[in-house]
C-alpha cells in the first residue's frame, strides 16, 4: 500500500490508556494478550473554524471510524468549535494549533494525519509551504483554492508528491471543482464544445468571513487573460457589467472573475473557444459598489482594496437583512452535436441556507475517497477530473441544494 494511505503508528497518549482492555485471541495460545485500539484515521482540517473549513468540519464530523482535528491560527478558536461538534457528530473531534504559512513536514508527521484539508485562505497570499509540509509528512493534501495561479501552479510539485505516493490537490471548490465535474458530465453531448459561461451568486446572508472578503477585494479591477472566440482578450476583474435573469435567482447583476476554469477548461476541450466566469453579488448595490471600486483601481486612485475587508465585511453583515440565504450557481454549454447543429445545456443549482456547503462539498468527497481507498491517484494537480458529478451530488442528498437542466 503506498505511503500516506493510512496512518501510521503513534505513542499512546495518557488519556487514552483506560481505552486499553484485555483481549482474548481466537487462538487458544494466547490467552489474555493485552490489544492496542487500532489508531483511527486521521483527517486535519486547517482553517477549520473558518467560513468554509467549518462546513467542510462539520460533514466530516458526521463520520463514524474518524479522528477529525480543528486546527486554526487561534488554538481557543479551534477548541471551542471542536466542541460545539462533539455532539453533533460520529466523529472524534480534537483541535489543533497551526499556521497554514508556517506549518512544517515535522509537526505534521507528529499528527499522523492521512487526509490535510487546507481551508485557510486568501491563497493568492500563499505558497506551497503546507502542501510541501503534507508530502514530507506523507500525508494526503487538498485545498479549497480559486485563485487562477495557485491553483494551476500546483503541479510544480507533482514529482515530489508521486515519489511520497501521495494526492496533492488544489482547487477543491466551486471551481474548479464542481464546474469542471459539471463541464465533463455534459460534455459528451456536444462534438464540438465551443463554449462555457459559469455564474456563482451567493444569498447575501452568508458571511463570507474575512479571508474570502480580501480575495475578492483584491480582485477589483486587476487585468487578467481570457479567451474569447478563440482568441485571447485583457478583462478586469469585476467588470464586463451585465444584468441577467438567472432561473430561480432572479435578476442580478455580473462581473467577470478571474479563476482557474480560464487555464483548465480549455486544456481539457480541445476546441472550447471562449470560457467566462462571473461572480453576482443577490444585493446590487453591493454588486455595483465593488464595480464602482474596481474601476478606482484600474485607474490607479486605489492601490490596496484588501485593505478595506473588514469595514465592508461589517457593513455587509450588518445589512445582511436585505437578501435572502438562497444562492446558486449557473453553467452553459454552447456547441455543435454530431449532426452539427448547435446545441446548448443549460445546468443550474439553487441553495436554499445551504449554499455555504457547495464550495466546502467536493474537498469532503476527495477526502472520503482516498479514506476509502476508492480513490487511487497520485501526484500534484488542480481538481479536475478527480470528481464525477453524481459523487458531489449524492453528498448534496440531504441538504437543501437541488440541481436541474433548464
Amino acid at each position: 500500500m503506498p505511503r500516506g494511505s493510512r496512518p501510521g503508528p503513534r505513542r499512546i497518549e495518557a488519556g487514552e490508556r483506560g481505552q486499553w482492555r484485555r483481549k482474548q485471541r481466537a487462538s487458544p495460545h494466547s490467552p489474555g494478550v493485552l490489544a492496542l485500539p487500532i489508531p483511527l484515521p486521521r483527517v486535519l482540517v486547517v482553517g477549520g473554524y473558518g467560513a468554509f473549513g467549518g462546513h467542510v468540519a462539520r460533514r466530516l464530523a458526521r463520520e463514524a471510524g474518524l479522528e477529525l482535528i480543528i486546527a486554526g491560527r487561534s488554538l481557543e478558536r479551534a477548541q471551542q468549535f471542536a466542541a460545539s461538534l462533539a455532539g453533533a457528530g460520529s466523529a472524534r473531534i480534537t483541535a489543533l494549533q497551526m499556521d497554514a504559512t508556517s506549518a512544517e513536514g515535522q509537526q505534521l508527521a507528529a499528527q499522523h494525519a492521512c487526509v490535510v484539508i487546507n481551508a485557510s485562505g486568501p491563497y493568492q497570499a500563499q505558497d506551497y509551504r503546507l502542501a510541501r509540509a503534507c508530502i514530507a509528512a506523507a500525508a494526503h493534501y487538498i485545498d479549497l483554492a480559486d485563485a487562477r495561479s495557485f491553483v494551476a501552479g500546483i503541479g510544480a510539485l507533482n514529482q515530489d508528491a508521486r515519489r511520497a505516493g501521495v494526492l496533492v490537490v488544489s482547487g477543491a471548490s466551486t471551481v474548479p471543482a464542481l464546474s469542471s465535474a459539471v463541464v465533463d458530465a455534459y460534455a459528451t453531448q456536444f462534438a464540438t464544445l465551443e463554449a462555457v459561461s459559469i455564474v456563482i451568486s451567493p444569498g447575501n446572508s452568508f458571511d463570507p468571513g474575512l479571508a474570502t472578503a480580501q480575495s475578492v477585494l483584491r480582485s477589483l479591477g486587476r487585468p487578467f487573460l481570457t479567451r474569447h472566440a478563440g482568441l485571447s482578450a485583457t478583462a478586469y476583474g469585476w467588470q464586463g457589467l451585465k444584468r441577467r435573469a438567472l432561473p430561480g435567482l432572479g435578476g442580478r447583476w455580473l462581473g467577470v472573475c478571474d479563476v482557474p476554469d480560464l487555464d483548465l477548461l480549455p486544456g481539457r476541450h480541445a476546441g472550447l473557444k471562449s470560457v467566462r466566469v462571473y461572480a453576482a453579488l443577490e444585493v446590487g448595490a453591493f454588486h455595483l459598489a465593488l464595480w464602482g471600486l474596481s474601476w478606482l483601481v484600474r485607474a490607479g486612485l486605489v492601490a490596496n482594496p484588501e485593505r478595506l475587508a473588514r469595514p465592508l465585511l461589517a457593513m455587509k453583515q450588518a445589512l445582511r437583512f436585505l437578501g435572502s440565504n438562497v444562492g446558486g450557481m449557473t453553467v452553459t454549454l454552447e456547441g455543435r452535436d454530431r449532426d452539427n447543429t448547435p446545441r446548448r445545456v443549460d445546468w443550474r443549482l439553487i441553495a436554499r441556507g445551504d449554499g455555504p456547503y457547495v464550495p466546502a462539498t467536493p474537498s469532503v468527497v476527495l477526502a472520503k475517497g482516498l479514506l476509502a481507498g476508492r480513490l487511487a491517484a497520485r501526484g500534484a494537480m488542480p481538481c479536475v477530473g478527480l470528481l464525477a458529478l453524481n459523487d458531489v451530488l449524492e453528498e448534496f442528498a440531504d441538504l437543501d441544494i437541488s440541481t436541474a437542466l433548464a
